[in-house]
């Protein structure tokens, strides 16, 4: 077992809640069942800190990158997912989900650039992330 998951029976039930009853040796295989599903998707342990920084910071790139490189919808985005984009801040994500609201869907891409402050190099900008399907 992992050094970082020890688990003993007295930890999870008491010393004493051992020997108590069937139902406990159940309940504490279930937990055994479940500590070891989750184990693994659980970070893994480092003997020395700058392996486990190194493991963070590459965990952290790859959701960055994932985050920039997925498509969103425009007509389905929320706020959040708008401002991921290059060039889209918070007012910007705003202005974009009040046309939505007040003119319908957009047709394509290009539409982005009737709301206000959305020129045509935000979109250029943005164009392989961007989509109008559902």
């Amino acid at each position: 077992m992992n050094d970082c998951y020890k688990l003993s029976c007295a930890s999870v039930f008491g010393a004493s809640a051992i020997r108590a009853s069937w139902l406990n040796v159940a309940i504490f295989g279930l937990v055994l069942v479940l500590m070891r599903v989750s184990n693994a998707n659980t970070t893994p342990c480092f003997d020395d800190p700058q392996q486990a920084y190194d493991y963070l910071i590459a965990q952290e790139e790859a959701k960055v990158q994932a985050r920039d490189n997925a498509t969103i919808n425009i007509n389905t985005a929320s706020e959040g997912e708008l401002v991921s984009l290059h060039g889209i801040g918070s007012s910007k994500a705003q202005e974009i989900i009040l046309y939505r609201e007040m003119f319908g869907r957009f047709r394509t891409v290009e539409d982005l650039t009737k709301v206000k402050g959305i020129g045509a190099k935000t979109v250029e900008d943005n164009q392989s992330r961007l989509s109008v399907q559902d």
